[in-house]
């Protein structure tokens, strides 16, 4: 194989359009750029977001950020953090955040299962929300569930 070989795929490439050669083809006279205005002239490029001198939108509305003033910060974490649990605990918010390095932030806890484990010890759950699965496995062991 050699440099000068070398081509492109079929159908890979196409010719360019040749606009402004009469009422024949598609693109006669205009060129496909319509009547008058900026965008119909050579150079007649402005800025995305540009409204004609009119204060733009993005200008207009009041800056918040993206963080939601509604929002509750939910941690979700894995079954696997129960198997460290002693028989009869009763797992809550302040159980989590004393067994798992989490922010102080942190309003609410759901557990999900993980590599169906087994869990083997009774726990209780109080104010912490959990998937179809964790909750199979606890009731499983004898253990209750509180919202």
């Amino acid at each position: 194989m050699y440099l000068n070989t070398i081509k492109n795929g079929e159908g890979a490439s196409r010719q360019r359009k040749r606009v402004g050669r009469g009422i024949g083809c598609n693109n006669g006279k205009t060129s496909g750029r319509g009547h008058k205005g900026q965008k119909s002239r050579a150079g007649g490029f402005h800025k995305i977001g540009f409204e004609g001198g009119q204060m733009p939108l993005y200008r207009r509305l009041p800056k918040r950020g993206f963080k939601s003033l509604s929002a509750v910060l939910t941690l979700n974490l894995r079954s696997r953090l129960l198997l460290n649990a002693e028989e009869g605990a009763t797992i809550n918010l302040d159980w989590v955040k004393n067994n798992n390095s989490t922010s102080k932030k942190v309003a609410q806890v759901k557990f999900y299962l993980s590599r169906h484990e087994i869990l083997k010890t009774k726990l209780n759950f109080e104010g912490v929300k959990v998937s179809k699965g964790v909750k199979k496995i606890i009731e499983s062991a004898g253990g209750s569930i509180k919202l």
